[in-house]
């Protein structure tokens, strides 16, 4: 069953890099200056759809960062642009609630007191997808954009969705969800991660893991869509 899902996942992108670039290709626009026909909206602010027939949730964005130590790979834009490959044009917790109309399960965020638990929850699967200069499309899976330092090559750690949490304005008594302030997909462990890596990866900066794999990113301020599909089956599932 893993190696059926493996062999679909290719043709399941190329379906949906069609689907997402296809009005851009008619108007020779770069990706991400349109809507994504046939998808739903899912927020009134942010670029955010839902793809119901691929259980797929698709985040407008840019690349702002090409080299350099990373916390994130992708943000919300206006947040940690300088730590982060990718800055999406929505609110972390659209794309959490996002991930909830997708069927995907939420875990826990990492903890450190009184031991170190990793963070768990369902693996997300992430691409990038793009078109360069010359309008020829792209798309790459996201941990293809980050170079882990010690081993000198791609990261090979899939995402969980850790599912963050809440704080409470105490003065007013309202809710904020705590990724908001930019821990999205991260590659360091926040407790405050809505997607984390379910390994130790310290936000240390002399001991910071990954770095930007500049020889794989597009240049800075191309239009990227992102896409985060939950993995299906037992191997989608972290405890």
């Amino acid at each position: 069953m893993k190696a059926i899902l493996l062999k679909c996942v290719p043709v399941l992108l190329a379906a949906t890099l069609f689907l997402l670039t296809k009005e851009a290709t008619r108007s020779d626009a770069a990706v991400g200056d349109d809507a994504p026909g046939e998808l739903a909206k899912l927020s009134p602010t942010g670029d955010v759809w839902y793809d119901a027939k691929r259980h797929a949730v698709v985040v407008d964005g840019e690349v702002c960062l090409r080299e350099g130590q990373l916390e994130m790979f992708a943000c919300p834009k206006g947040t940690k642009e300088h730590e982060s490959i990718v800055s999406l044009k929505c609110k972390a917790e659209e794309v959490h609630a996002a991930l909830l109309r997708a069927g995907a399960i939420p875990g826990k965020p990492v903890s450190f007191d009184p031991d170190y638990k990793p963070a768990a929850g369902q693996i997300i699967d992430i691409y990038v997808l793009w078109q360069d200069e010359d309008g020829k499309k792209h798309q790459a899976r996201a941990q293809e954009w980050i170079k882990d330092v010690k081993k000198d090559r791609e990261m090979a750690y899939d995402w969980v969705f850790a599912g963050s949490g809440f704080w409470k304005d105490d003065e007013t008594g309202k809710e904020h969800y705590k990724a908001n302030g930019g821990d999205l997909v991260c590659v360091s462990n926040f407790p405050t991660a809505t997607l984390d890596l379910p390994i130790q990866s310290t936000d240390a900066n002399d001991e910071l893991m990954f770095v930007a794999y500049k020889e794989h990113i597009p240049p800075r301020g191309t239009k990227v869509r992102v896409v985060f599909i939950p993995r299906a089956g037992a191997d989608g599932k972290t405890k």
